[in-house]
């Protein structure tokens, strides 16, 4: 197994990053390629004392930085570090890909450049919620605008990601709405309720308000980007906004302090829940090969974590079954979609 790593991206690169890959280069059994600049690397690697001499450590100082448009990655700053992982990726130099860079050039280039599984009509971002049980959310962030066909599609490799990588066998399927009935929603929702309903590939249970998605409501949850962005920012922060009170709480004199002492355990067990570095990292469903989006500001912990998913994304097969589900195949170079010729169209002209 090879593990790509674009040090360049994120908020907190390339120091954080390297470390992440060091730390997880202790512990799971993978080699890995760094990319990026490599004096950078390496001047980080001796102040840090991390023997880096089982990486490969390709030289790409240039960054797609946070504020650069989706397209940078393939034409402005094609030598950038996000480039040249993700172009090692699709000619077979390793095996997936992790990066905290720019969503949006993460997810155009992995559909240029690695591409998209024959038959997928538009990839989508799988983010797990800190829930008990988890629910995967997708889109969480790539498909601003998605159709009916785009969402039957997210939640069949949503299900297929829950059954392979969480053992469920049959997923329970929502449908991100404003209200329970089949009846609510726009257009959109309406139309995607009843597709979802007749697809023989799932367990659709129907819509799902937002204050159910904590209360077991489903396993997969589908929607738009932009609506599933602002549901798991929403989540993260409310995460945060308890997490604070609670020390508010148990700071606040000394019978609450020693009341914090006896739950201590209980506590840093609710922390790790809401802790988007104990996750690592959001797969990108849909790509012919496992590229993971892990937050922009991952710290050494969260890029360790996110290794270790893209490891388990790698050897789970989940690729492959979204291949067999669309009754298709994944040959090297795979016709454009429409979608991808807009893009590619794009690029040219700038």
């Amino acid at each position: 197994m090879i593990v790509i790593v674009d040090c360049m991206g994120g908020d907190k690169a390339p120091l954080e990053v390297v470390k992440g890959a060091y730390a997880a280069s202790l512990e799971y059994n993978a080699n890995f390629i760094l990319v990026g600049d490599k004096a950078e690397i390496l001047r980080i690697a001796d102040e840090e004392e991390m023997d880096l001499r089982r990486f490969d450590i390709v030289d790409a100082p240039l960054t797609i930085e946070m504020t650069d448009p989706p397209l940078a990655v393939m034409k402005a700053k094609k030598d950038s570090s996000m480039n040249v992982a993700l172009t090692m990726l699709a000619e077979g130099k390793g095996d997936a890909l992790v990066s905290t860079g720019n969503t949006g050039a993460l997810f155009t280039g992995a559909t240029l450049i690695v591409r998209k599984i024959k038959g997928v009509k538009r990839a989508a971002i799988a983010s797990i919620l800190p829930m008990s049980p988890p629910v995967l959310l997708l889109d969480s962030g790539a498909n601003i605008t998605v159709t009916p066909a785009y969402l039957e599609q997210f939640a069949i490799m949503g299900s297929i990601y829950m059954h392979k990588i969480h053992g469920l066998s049959a997923p329970r399927v929502g449908l991100l709405n404003n209200g329970a009935e089949e009846t609510k929603g726009t257009e959109l929702q309406l139309e995607a309720y009843k597709l979802l309903s007749d697809s023989p590939a799932l367990n659709f249970v129907g819509n799902v308000e937002a204050n159910m998605v904590p209360k077991d409501a489903c396993d997969v949850l589908v929607t738009d980007g932009f609506t599933g962005n602002v549901l798991l920012k929403s989540i993260e922060g409310m995460g945060k906004l308890m997490l604070r009170t609670m020390k508010d709480i148990f700071y606040s004199d000394t019978l609450a302090k020693i009341s914090g002492l006896l739950i201590k355990r209980k506590i840093n067990d609710i922390k790790a829940v809401f802790d988007p570095n104990e996750h690592g990292g959001a797969p990108i469903l849909g790509i012919s090969k496992p590229v993971i989006k892990a937050h922009g500001s991952s710290n050494a912990k969260a890029v360790k974590n996110a290794i270790r998913q893209a490891i388990a994304y790698a050897d789970s097969g989940v690729i492959y079954s979204i291949a067999r589900e669309t009754k298709l195949f994944m040959p090297s170079h795979s016709p454009r979609s429409e979608e991808d010729k807009t893009l590619s169209a794009s690029v040219r002209e700038k």
